[in-house]
């Protein structure tokens, strides 16, 4: 994690130089080899990478003496937590053997009196816990007995816990008092990767960091500095793919770095980091991206295979794919994020040249089915033939226009029939509501099938009932009931959804007089459904009703009605020659509801609408 690649050696009399630090190169016969996380690890600020907001205020903190009693450090793994926390130790201890620096400093130009200790992790004042593995109260109690006696050659005691958010709830609870008030002599740097589950009462006492993860062009400056030191050759290109691989992460990098040098035995190529960490070739992988935004299932099967051939896991490839694809996304958002040198110059260029030609609508249709197909394919027993599956549905729907723009392209090209043409505003707005109401599972975009629980009904039997009826509240007695419509519109009037629905699911009509209701009843009618409705009926009319059941099969209930009259409505709407045509283009698209659309009113309606020229309120 440095720029400087200042490392830390252990006492090793052949590596020690300038005060017992490496200064770096490549291995030598004989010596112990020493990975590059350990060997370019940071022993001061200026050599922290990509944490310029956490330095800066450090740094300011030390300046004018702002120094508080206690750190806590958090961020993803390998962002450099444990080593800031050395840091912090060694310039809380800064001291030269000529006694010249008599406070904390954040200028150590050279090492120190403590420094190798303390970075070498063997300092006898500066004591590091592994808060995993001493999770109990005892653990804490040891170090509040301990935090009272003074250092024993340093400055300061500092106390520096790692992955502290694993201690007990007692653990914590015994570290309260000791944190807000401690000793002079002593200071607590904590690191963590779950900020959130350390108890709020910690985290006010000490002074927060978030170390971020460090971009890739910054990771990628930095290996290019370190190969320089190891004298190894090594692709730009490479280093791009390792620091992408790596998600922020320094140790992480010079990890996967270390790998590729043994891996190559020589120059680092891309291929060859590609073919180490499992991943397809990027130049593949944009082609395959072009073969499904042209819709070309042939090319896009030919191009998987090659690369499931060459041992690239489908998983792999899918997931390449959809990193692409939120960098084609990007470069159309913001068209700068193609400068950015972390990706190859063929990505920049053709990732240009698509976030150009396609649009937002088939990039995110294609993110979203990339990332159902990675959860299909990893619950697969055959990931390849599910992976191709994927590529099937994207391809099939790469150039598919919405409902709504299959509309417009059949207006603008005359595909309308005579028909339909010559119809009115009311009919072309109700054919424009049945195609948008269609679901096509090829194009993954499942509609809703908004449930109309006999609306239709109610419409229709309203406009039926009598003027009495209507004022049923301020003269029951006169309310007069002619028909099982105008019944089943005032149980709604009135509140009553059990004796509704009941009428609608449940009650089919054999004859109705005005106090007289003669019904048969389905199997699944509530036994009380006789006795409730002659009550309710003498409430809401004012007049004794007599409620006879029928031993006659009567007219079929409401709710198969309003069944049969929708299906009538979808077969009329399905042979409807604009509709037809749309459902060639969406293969596999079916209606699953038709609606009629308020017609647009007229000059003669500015001034009210009268009822006798009302258009009917039957649907398509």
């Amino acid at each position: 994690m440095t720029d400087a690649g200042t490392p830390v050696t252990p006492n090793d009399p052949e590596s020690v130089h300038q005060g017992g630090f490496d200064l770096g190169g490549p291995p030598q016969a004989g010596k112990h080899y020493r990975v590059l996380a350990r060997k370019y690890r940071p022993s001061s600020f200026e050599d922290l990478i990509g944490q310029d907001a956490v330095v800066r205020t450090v740094s300011n903190a030390f300046e004018t003496g702002r120094i508080p009693q206690a750190w806590i450090l958090t961020g993803v793994r390998g962002v450099g937590k444990t080593t800031t926390a050395r840091i912090l130790a060694r310039a809380l201890n800064y001291e030269l053997p000529d006694g010249s620096v008599k406070g904390p400093t954040i200028h150590m130009p050279v090492p120190g009196v403590h420094c190798q200790a303390i970075m070498e992790s063997r300092h006898m004042d500066v004591l590091e816990m592994d808060a995993a593995s001493h999770t109990g109260v005892d653990d804490v109690r040891q170090i509040n007995d301990s935090v009272r006696y003074a250092p024993a050659s340093a400055r300061y005691k500092v106390y520096i816990i790692d992955e502290v958010h694993m201690l007990s709830t007692a653990a914590f609870n015994a570290f309260l008092k000791t944190l807000e008030e401690p000793p002079e002599h002593a200071k607590f740097v904590f690191a963590t990767t779950e900020i959130r589950k350390v108890p709020v009462t910690v985290l006010s006492r000490c002074q927060r960091f978030d170390l971020r993860r460090v971009e890739a062009d910054v990771l990628m400056k930095h290996l290019g500095n370190i190969a320089g030191k190891e004298n190894v050759e090594v692709e730009p290109e490479a280093l791009g793919i390792i620091a992408r691989a790596a998600e922020g992460s320094v140790r992480d990098s010079l990890s996967l770095f270390d790998q590729a040098i043994a891996h190559a035995a020589g120059p680092v190529r891309a291929d060859a980091v590609r073919q180490m960490l499992g991943l397809a070739d990027r130049t593949r992988v944009i082609d395959l991206f072009d073969s499904l935004a042209r819709g070309d299932i042939a090319s896009a099967f030919r191009e998987f295979r090659e690369q499931y051939d060459t041992g690239a896991d489908p998983i792999v490839v899918l997931s390449d794919l959809a990193e692409f694809v939120n960098f084609v996304t990007r470069v159309k958002i913001v068209p700068a994020t193609a400068d950015n040198v972390a990706f190859g110059e063929t990505e920049r260029v053709r990732a240009r040249d698509f976030a150009s030609k396609l649009s937002m609508r088939i990039l995110s249709r294609m993110w979203q089915m990339l990332l159902k197909g990675i959860t299909e394919v990893q619950a697969a027993t055959r990931p390849a033939a599910a992976a191709e599956m994927v590529l099937v549905r994207i391809a099939y729907v790469a150039d598919m226009p919405t409902p709504d723009e299959a509309i417009r392209m059949l207006d603008q090209n005359g595909g309308a029939s005579p028909v339909v043409a010559s119809g009115s505003a009311s009919a072309r707005a109700t054919s424009a509501s049945t195609v948008s109401s269609m679901s096509s599972s090829a194009s993954s975009s499942a509609a809703r099938a908004s449930s109309a629980p006999r609306a239709s009904a109610e419409a229709s039997a309203r406009p039926q009932m009598s003027a009495p009826v209507a004022d049923a509240q301020s003269a029951p007695a006169a309310m007069k009931i002619a028909s099982f419509p105008e019944l089943v519109a005032l149980a709604g009037e009135k509140r009553d959804l059990m004796i509704k629905g009941a009428l609608e699911a449940h009650v089919r009509l054999v004859r109705i007089e005005d106090g007289r209701l003669e019904l048969a009843l389905e199997p699944t009618a509530p036994r009380t459904l006789v006795n409730d409705l002659s009550r309710k009926l003498e409430q809401w009319t004012g007049r004794r009703w007599t409620v006879i059941v029928s031993n006659e099969p009567g007219q079929a209930t409401l709710r198969s009605q309003n069944e049969i009259q929708k299906n009538q409505r979808e077969r009329a709407a399905e042979a409807d020659p604009r509709v037809q045509e749309v459902l060639a283009r969406f293969p596999g698209a079916k209606v699953v509801e038709v609606r009629k659309l308020a017609p647009e009113p007229s000059e003669s309606d500015v001034g009210g609408e009268d009822p006798a020229e009302t258009p009917d309120n039957d649907d398509l």
